[in-house]
């Protein structure tokens, strides 16, 4: 059908729209008719709609719905190149010329002979491109990252083998397609490795990551389960907020049985291998109970990636009895690079390469931290039209620079201890990685939301601090409401807010001396003065997706939170004299 349409080789076809089968197969088809398939993330505006179908020439646009269609609409003046609009989703609401319906787009193909398309197939090299993965500009413009076909099906391969994925043909495995086929994450391991093992795919409601995800979940039951960080963290607020309403008796056994799942599994992962006793009641009464409400009773894969995660939700998990597994990798190389293993692994850490994945430290400190540097057939051809920015990823000697930086330990696992971009480098000169001194926050301070940390070319460090409220269903943005979880905590306080308006029009005592108190002690345990955080103040909305803060798979986008509160950023540095 995208041959009848007159797709030219290496013309893009760009997919917008929820996971489904459609998704996969214009994917698949859009490669197989020698054109280069692009996913665009749903949440994006027209403008940058525009953008990918602009850069990768699109001849055909697929689109889920009436909503997607009007983003396209708008644009399609301006994409010259562009044959066909295809929506999958819905019935059609007009008739245009170009549009097709899902079904007359797969009817087009009827008379197109095979020989044409196995021709287009035989032509076809390994080392071609056949896929762009758009990386989230949380930086300039998004650049189209060139992956190959060796790219795919190496890495596919490779990392199903290193974490010991089955092929259907022994025992087959499930997963649940839910986050953006956009991103590498959910492309590499819900159309590749799926692929590539036969492992069944069942795809979630489009408003999984809103609340629905985790009854999918429970209907499927998933084998492997691959969540970003926000999917654990919210995972783990629903447990805590159920468990903050059981019994006082409940309360007792749960408090108990995550004593000794952490203690059992910490142990294992030292290398000790014996079940005690109690751990074997605990899994009886508390962590088979807890996997089957979640729906991970089958799921003996449970991974995280995309996003760095904190100790405390890796704790949590792991006191339940349910290790999730740190994976490392970007779109630059195919997706994982470093994997982490139930017989191989350390909390807080990335784990180890994959089977043919190679790491380099790139000039590193005293303590061994400098940039991670990856090779292997993983690493991709390029970005798209992009010269100059590919030299500056990948140098002479073929090491693609990842930004990050980290280090191994003895055993040669790798950490990562933050991002080069997201540095702070303070008026004295100081580097300061954020991420670590934002997590003591949020852990020292529950009601805590989302914590950004600002300073660069300061004199001191300030924060940006948002409260835990409800969520609104249908359009994602953040309310004023407090979660039952917040309420409670300023309960506890001695406060009767129940809004986050009331708490910052008040200046609530309680609330405000609480989060004093938790930056204090975060303060207390600070390497040097100047790690340590001298103001804050409370945001009236918190971070999301539909407010800009947050990209696809959740990542705090810095440089539009410093823009969009540059006011308040400003405020912390009125004074001339440092705070002391």
């Amino acid at each position: 059908s995208c041959l009848q349409l007159g797709l030219e080789r290496f013309h893009g076809v760009c997919i917008l729209g929820f996971n489904s089968a459609e998704w996969f197969i214009a994917d698949i088809g859009a490669i197989l008719a020698g054109g280069v398939a692009a996913g665009i993330y749903t949440t994006n505006s027209p403008e940058a709609c525009h953008y990918v179908a602009e850069n990768c020439s699109a001849n055909v646009l697929v689109v889920e719905n009436h909503k997607q269609l009007q983003k396209i609409l708008e644009i399609q003046h301006k994409l010259p190149h562009l044959k066909a609009i295809i929506q999958y989703g819905e019935e059609l609401k007009e008739k245009r010329p170009n549009l097709y319906s899902w079904s007359e787009f797969m009817d087009l193909g009827k008379d197109v002979p095979d020989t044409q398309l196995r021709e287009i197939i035989e032509s076809q090299k390994p080392n071609q491109c056949c896929t762009l993965i758009y990386t989230s500009g949380t930086t300039g413009q998004p650049k189209g990252v060139m992956l190959s076909h060796d790219n795919l099906t190496w890495t596919a391969l490779a990392a199903g083998r290193c974490i010991m994925l089955t092929d259907a043909k022994e025992e087959q495995e499930l997963l649940v397609s839910y986050l953006p086929l956009s991103h590498i994450a959910a492309q590499m391991s819900d159309i590749w490795l799926a692929v590539t093992f036969g492992v069944q795919v069942f795809f979630a409601q489009p408003d999984a990551l809103k609340g629905t995800l985790v009854d999918t979940l429970r209907e499927v039951r998933p084998t492997a389960f691959l969540g970003v960080p926000r999917v654990w963290e919210k995972m783990e607020e629903k447990m805590k907020s159920i468990g903050a309403k059981s019994s006082a008796f409940k309360k007792k056994v749960a408090s108990w049985a995550k004593g000794v799942g952490l203690q059992t599994n910490l142990k294992r992962m030292n290398g000790y291998s014996e079940v005690p006793v109690n751990f074997r009641i605990a899994r009886h009464l508390v962590y088979k109970k807890v996997r089957k409400a979640i729906g991970l009773d089958r799921c003996t894969k449970c991974y995280t990636g995309a996003a760095p995660i904190t100790r405390e939700t890796l704790e949590f998990f792991l006191s339940l009895n349910i290790p999730v597994f740190e994976l490392y990798g970007m779109s630059e190389s195919s997706g994982p690079h470093t994997v982490s293993l139930p017989h191989a692994f350390k909390l807080t850490s990335c784990g180890k390469e994959v089977t043919g994945c190679r790491t380099l430290i790139h000039k590193p400190d005293g303590e061994g931290n400098g940039e991670i540097c990856f090779s292997g057939r993983h690493i991709f051809m390029g970005y798209l039209n992009m010269e100059e920015k590919t030299k500056e990823a990948i140098d002479e000697e073929g090491w693609l620079h990842s930004g990050d930086l980290g280090k191994h330990d003895k055993d040669g696992f790798l950490y990562i201890t933050g991002r080069i971009k997201e540095l702070i480098i303070t008026a004295g000169g100081e580097n300061i990685p954020p991420v670590p001194i934002e997590d003591a926050v949020k852990n020292a301070v529950p009601i805590i939301s989302n914590a950004m940390l600002v300073g660069d070319k300061a004199k001191f460090l300030a924060m940006l601090l948002t409260l835990k409220c409800n969520v609104d269903v249908g359009t994602g943005e953040p309310g004023d409401d407090l979660t039952p979880e917040a309420i409670e905590y300023c309960q506890k306080l001695g406060s009767k807010a129940t809004k986050v308006s009331e708490i910052i029009s008040s200046k609530d005592k309680a609330i405000y001396a609480a989060i004093q108190k938790g930056i204090s002690a975060v303060n207390e345990g600070a390497v040097s003065n100047a790690q340590k955080v001298q103001k804050w103040v409370l945001l009236e909305k918190d971070f999301s997706l539909a407010g800009g803060e947050l990209g696809p798979t959740m990542k705090l986008k810095r440089p539009v939170v410093a823009q969009k509160y540059k006011d308040q950023i400003a405020q912390f540095y009125m004074d001339a004299d440092t705070p002391t």
